[in-house]
């Protein structure tokens, strides 16, 4: 469980980001990146999606109780999140998808404010 400052720390990234436009909530199925709520949406593939920035998060009583926040933009300009816990607890989905797009060497466009 993170502590209080840490929790203030990720809801603070989470905000910003959010006023920045990054509103979308993203899980990974089967390989493909999908927004939360749109089932019509046939999903993103590695080479759609681009990673605009992350943010780690650790716990500081618990080193195996660490977090990463992927901000993410796709193809057609939908931004949005998209979380994972490190190591043994990890979403393995996720970090798959995400180290594919980072091989891809589409990751850290930094332009956001």
């Amino acid at each position: 469980m993170q502590d209080k400052e840490e929790e203030r720390s990720l809801v603070n990234v989470e905000n910003k980001l959010s006023k920045d436009g990054f509103t979308a909530d993203f899980r990974v199925t089967d390989g493909r990146l999908f927004p939360f709520g749109d089932d019509r949406s046939k999903g993103y593939a590695p080479e759609e999606v681009t990673i605009v920035d992350f943010y780690r998060f650790e716990g500081e009583s618990n080193p195996d109780d660490m977090s990463i926040l992927y901000a993410l933009q796709t193809a057609d300009g939908t931004k949005g999140t998209i979380s994972s816990a490190y190591g043994t607890y990890g979403d393995s989905d996720a970090l798959d998808f995400l180290k594919r797009v980072e091989d891809m060497g589409k990751n850290l466009d930094k332009n956001h404010k």
